[in-house]
């Protein structure tokens, strides 16, 4: 009887050994599946803030008269700007910038003999921020009302930046994470599977672009200041486990 005991013992061996061994064979063979989406947060807001410069010149041929009808010019542009209700302490005056001027000289058949001086071109430019976007944004169209008064003023365009950007990323980023994970909780729903867990997650490149403006997105980013109104975006690329 004694000498069955160890033949049944290896015998029983035997046995659960093949159910272990197959069935890790079963689970080094099973797939290790993933869903891989990509989630859009999109967004349109409007400026809060408005960046605006123009210049102004002069040119004489004595340096101490340019210097003269400049400053004269530039208390008339501050006095024009603080009667459309800007306040002086908005109003940024940068260092005035000379270059002498010179006329080429040539003979009748065309050989340059050299040139002559002609005085003095001095010009000063100036820079607003403010808050109040569509008060600044009217008296950048009616600066040429200085024309008027003997001013060669140019104004450039304004640029326009809205002051919560870190919070509207944040936000971006939300909506961007739910995006891709509708997106993927889907493709598991439609394959019969189940969505496991995240394994990674990756943030795309921050867009800034006019709204409506065809803007082409950039590789490193856009971001649009030409525009009053924006279309803010960022993906974020997702990894699930599939189970």
């Amino acid at each position: 009887m004694k000498s069955y005991i160890p033949s049944a013992l290896f015998a029983i061996s035997i046995v659960i050994s093949s159910i272990v061994l197959g069935h890790a064979v079963i689970n080094r063979n099973q797939k290790n599946g993933t869903i891989n989406v990509t989630g859009l947060g999109e967004s349109n807001f409007t400026s809060d803030l408005i960046v605006w410069e123009g210049s102004f010149n002069r040119e004489s041929s004595n340096l101490q008269d340019a210097y003269r009808f400049l400053e004269e010019d530039r208390n008339t542009v501050r006095e024009y700007l603080q009667s459309k209700g800007i306040e002086e302490n908005q109003i940024v005056f940068n260092a005035v910038s000379s270059n002498p001027k010179y006329e080429q000289n040539y003979t009748n058949d065309g050989r340059y003999i050299g040139q002559t001086f002609k005085g003095y071109q001095l010009s000063q430019s100036l820079k607003i921020e403010s808050s109040e976007v569509e008060k600044i944004e009217k008296i950048s169209r009616e600066i040429t009302e200085l024309l008027n008064q003997g001013i060669s003023f140019y104004s450039n365009p304004p640029r326009y930046y809205y002051t919560d950007l870190e919070s509207l990323k944040l936000e971006m980023i939300a909506k961007a994470t739910e995006d891709a994970r509708v997106r993927a909780e889907r493709i598991a729903e439609n394959s019969k599977g189940k969505l496991g867990d995240l394994i990674s997650a990756n943030m795309g490149i921050f867009q800034i672009t006019g709204q409506n403006s065809g803007e082409a997105y950039s590789w490193g980013g856009t971001f649009n200041t030409a525009d009053k109104h924006k279309t803010a975006s960022i993906t974020m690329k997702l990894v699930f486990k599939a189970e």
